[in-house]
């Protein structure tokens, strides 16, 4: 039987195969030639296999941005300006780079999440809804500042009217902390970066993944932040972004279908191997290296209980397919199928989401 040192060394590895045993050390409150004599011997006992110390036994989705929580107000009514409306509220876990890594771990995937967050109770609320999909383990608290939170004020239909975004600890998210996180992102099966991350942050995750041969996903979060943009493109493997967001990069109007395309186009021959341009009910314009524009028509949805999470849960349902072996184009289905489930939540991202249900959807879709 193993002592309780040992045990509690196996599950700091467990969490952080590549932890120096200077950070188990300080970590555990132990010294770090204790930690050696200790390692040593679980090498003997055959319970490790030197560095990494225990390898995970899959590659990691590795999600890099935003975790907040979301507060989600509908209105009964409609909506007033300038007074009080009868509203319903509920409370959530969200951020586009939690959402997506908690619909992956849903669908089976090993995902870990690099965020920065406050040491506060909504952190709390995060990493009790989170840690049963992700490692947490990386997750940088910041003292100082407060994990963000969204609030969305839905109408009647469920659809947006405003949206209040308090994201400034996440110009926190630095160089630095990736530095620190090298080991895991070298080794990561797939990048997955929200632009909450700046510039410099993207440009960093985009030339390690190049240098490493990992693919990278980007998602955009909002218009104004395009700007964050890589300046070079070539790199990037994926690149999902909604309408506005396409119009504000490349300063021009979608206003059909062929400028629709032209504009998935235009971001092909900047260097991104594959690029989707979503535009809500009207469906998605998808182009690649390989492939002259396609769109797919979205899945007609009779009534949208919340559009909240919708785009996380095409990203998601997209980027299982691919790693599962599906080709881009066919996986955008998968992409479809769980934004359409997901439109008729109240969850932002759907509790009874699993691979084998995705499956089972994908296939009545097809059929």
């Amino acid at each position: 039987m193993l002592e309780s040192k040992e045990m509690q060394i196996l599950q700091y590895l467990t969490k952080n195969p590549y932890a120096s045993q200077l950070e188990i050390a300080n970590s555990l409150s132990m010294s770090r030639p204790a930690i050696a004599n200790i390692i040593s011997q679980l090498i003997k006992n055959g319970k490790i296999t030197g560095r990494a110390y225990i390898l995970p036994e899959s590659k990691e989705v590795i999600c890099i941005g935003g975790a907040n929580v979301d507060r989600k107000f509908s209105v009964k009514n409609k909506v007033q300006m300038g007074t009080s409306n009868p509203a319903t509220s509920v409370q959530s876990v969200g951020g586009v780079a939690r959402n997506i890594g908690e619909n992956l771990g849903r669908l089976g995937h090993d995902v870990r999440l690099l965020t920065v967050v406050g040491n506060d109770i909504e952190y709390q609320i995060i990493e009790g809804a989170s840690s049963p999909w992700m490692n947490l383990f990386s997750v940088e608290k910041l003292s100082n500042f407060e994990t963000g939170t969204y609030s969305a004020i839905l109408d009647t239909n469920g659809e947006m009217i405003l949206a209040l975004a308090n994201m400034e600890i996440y110009e926190q998210l630095s160089v630095e902390y990736m530095k620190k996180q090298e080991t895991h992102l070298a080794n990561a099966q797939l990048l997955v970066a929200d632009m909450n991350c700046p510039n410099d942050v993207l440009e960093y995750l985009k030339a390690l993944a190049i240098a490493k041969e990992i693919p990278f996903v980007i998602v955009p979060v909002s218009s104004p932040k395009m700007e964050r943009m890589p300046e070079d493109l070539k790199g990037i493997e994926l690149l999902i972004l909604n309408k506005d967001e396409a119009e504000t990069y490349l300063q021009l109007q979608i206003e059909d279908e062929d400028s629709w395309g032209s504009a998935a186009s235009i971001f092909v021959q900047k260097g991104v191997k594959h690029v989707v341009i979503t535009n809500g009910s009207k469906g998605i314009m998808y182009a690649s290296e390989t492939n002259n524009s396609l769109f797919i028509p979205a899945i007609h949805v009779d009534h949208i209980v919340d559009v909240t999470g919708a785009g996380d849960a095409f990203v998601s349902g997209t980027i299982h397919a691919w790693l599962e072996g599906v080709q881009m184009k066919e996986a955008l289905f998968a992409g479809v199928i769980n934004a359409s489930k997901t439109l008729q939540a109240t969850e932002t991202v759907r509790t009874t989401l699993s691979k084998v249900t995705l499956n089972n959807e994908l296939e009545e879709y097809l059929s």
